[in-house]
């Protein structure tokens, strides 16, 4: 019996035995999905965590954004999806983030493919992918979000999303590609002033971690997991199909709207996907709802208001949208399935 086996026996042990509720019913059915899913994913968060904490517990923002400077345009796209994939922030975080990516003269484009590509993949993320759904979904997903990332960052970069900022973030962007021999003194000193961190002081900063991000995301697991034993208890077998299939175009542009609403985060969002695939919605149109409901949603657009004009919003939520739906009906044409 493998390890994740534990948690459907663990499920059934609650649902059939303890609660006494009848296999194959709706409420059994859904009750079982949450129960197997929260406890496997809650295990696999706190594991996980800590053992990637501890692995990349030297690595801050301040050294991303460093590493970063001075980098050929596309370059510095890929690396910033990548590093945006590597770096668990969320919405919260846009604002800081932002801002010190730009005081530190780095082009809008590949701030905002670093922001495009970090609420959608993180390591925690993949894991849990990994874990529940397979290697050929999850590279799949990795694949096109990172995509997603570094072709709207050199599309902001082109049409020179810079004009849009909010004043003070384009005064800040200007002063620092107007002093790059000041900045790179600074940084080197920065470099200079940094020590290696001890094992007592990675375990404290990965336990810290741990907790931070769990605090962060327990919520969202519960909405996520809900939504799907909801989803997996209550939906006929072949309703999504039959509504939300392959054939009909319209469907992934339909499907891209009603995640917006529905903010999660990356990890919330997993056993959503879980769900819509296992009652037969094509993998473009899951694919294209929950990036949807992760990287369009409405608190980090409010907070991005901040330091953005209404224009290069609107700009970034259109290529958004735009991509989803693409990625949807591109996936949906190629019949790919797990």
């Amino acid at each position: 019996m493998s390890p994740l086996a534990l948690f459907g026996k663990l499920a059934d042990l609650l649902v059939y035995d303890v609660l006494k509720l009848q296999p194959g019913t709706k409420l059994a059915d859904a009750l079982h999905f949450f129960i197997e899913d929260t406890t496997k994913i809650f295990v696999l968060l706190v594991v996980m965590i800590y053992v990637i904490a501890l692995l990349r517990a030297s690595l801050r923002v301040e050294k991303v954004r460093d590493f970063l400077v001075g980098k050929r345009r596309a370059l510095g796209y890929a690396l910033g999806s990548g590093f945006g994939a590597i770096t668990p922030f969320c919405s919260c975080s846009s604002i800081p983030l932002f801002l010190g990516f730009t005081s530190a003269g780095i082009p809008v484009g590949i701030t905002m493919a670093f922001l495009l590509t970090s609420p959608l993949i993180n390591e925690v993320a993949v894991m849990l992918l990994l874990s529940l759904l397979g290697w050929q979904f999850t590279l799949l997903y990795v694949v096109v979000g990172m995509g997603v990332g570094i072709l709207g960052g050199a599309l902001l970069d082109m049409i020179r999303a810079e004009r849009w900022l909010q004043p003070f973030a384009a005064k800040a962007l200007q002063q620092a590609r107007a002093q790059p021999q000041a900045q790179a003194q600074t940084l080197q000193l920065g470099e200079t002033t940094a020590q290696r961190m001890t094992w007592s002081q990675r375990h404290s900063f990965a336990k810290d971690e741990t907790l931070d991000i769990l605090l962060r995301v327990w919520k969202w697991v519960f909405i996520g997991v809900g939504l799907g034993a909801g989803l997996h208890g209550y939906v006929p077998d072949g309703w999504l199909e039959n509504n939300l299939g392959s054939g009909q175009w319209w469907t992934v542009p339909a499907a891209v709207l009603m995640g917006i609403p529905l903010y999660s985060n990356a990890t919330g969002v997993i056993p959503v996907i879980e769900s819509l695939l296992l009652k037969g919605l094509p993998v473009g149109t899951t694919l294209a709802f929950c990036m949807s409901t992760v990287a369009a949603s409405f608190p980090e657009f409010i907070l991005l208001k901040q330091v953005m004009q209404w224009r290069l919003l609107a700009t970034v939520f259109g290529l958004l949208l735009l991509a989803f739906t693409l990625v949807g009906w591109i996936f949906n044409a190629l019949n790919f399935s797990l």
